[in-house]
């Protein structure tokens, strides 16, 4: 048992440091941007399109120009959310994206082959599911970063509320 207990902490210190390394490597190729804000570049926004579908699956309209204006909706609402965060918060979601950026980082965490745009929805839904349900707590709490602000995103734009049943916030009562 002591092994097993070594091996996960060690893998669990590999993660983290993977994931820094990541971060640091992502804020140094994309040059100077707001301090401490994080700002969705290109490499975000192309991984944030294909993980949304993936994430959101039938709530997604079928209709190609449909889904694209909501695809560029939740890319914006995520956006919005991110700056919604403290300052340490936003640093930690640029880190994640870092990792997603850069391509080994990619290959070997989320066994995305090839770029964003490239990738494959089942290999994506795949790499999320395993997240998801990964051993590594840094991991999982990774995927539980993906999922809420993609989705809190999503449903914070009313045009989504039906699909919940959320008939939105009550009229306020006169006194």
């Amino acid at each position: 048992m002591l092994m097993r207990r070594r091996s996960f902490l060690k893998l669990g210190l590999l993660g983290a440091c993977a994931l820094a390394a990541g971060g640091a490597a992502y804020r140094a190729l994309r040059g100077p941007a707001a301090p401490g804000r994080f700002a969705l570049d290109g490499e975000a926004r192309a991984a944030l399109a294909a993980i949304v579908p993936a994430m959101l699956g039938e709530a997604m309209p079928q209709g190609a120009d449909a889904r694209s204006k909501a695809l560029d909706g939740a890319i914006a609402g995520v956006d919005t959310a991110i700056h919604g965060l403290p300052l340490a918060a936003q640093q930690e979601v640029q880190d994640l994206f870092g990792l997603l950026a850069l391509a080994p980082a990619r290959r070997f965490v989320a066994g995305v082959h090839g770029g964003w745009p490239e990738a494959d929805p089942a290999q994506v839904a795949a790499f999320l599911q395993s997240w998801r349900t990964h051993r590594l707590a840094t991991l999982q709490t990774a995927y539980l970063a993906l999922h809420d602000l993609i989705l809190g995103a999503w449903y914070a734009d009313a045009a989504h509320w039906a699909a919940i049943g959320y008939p939105g916030p009550l009229p306020e009562l006169s006194a």
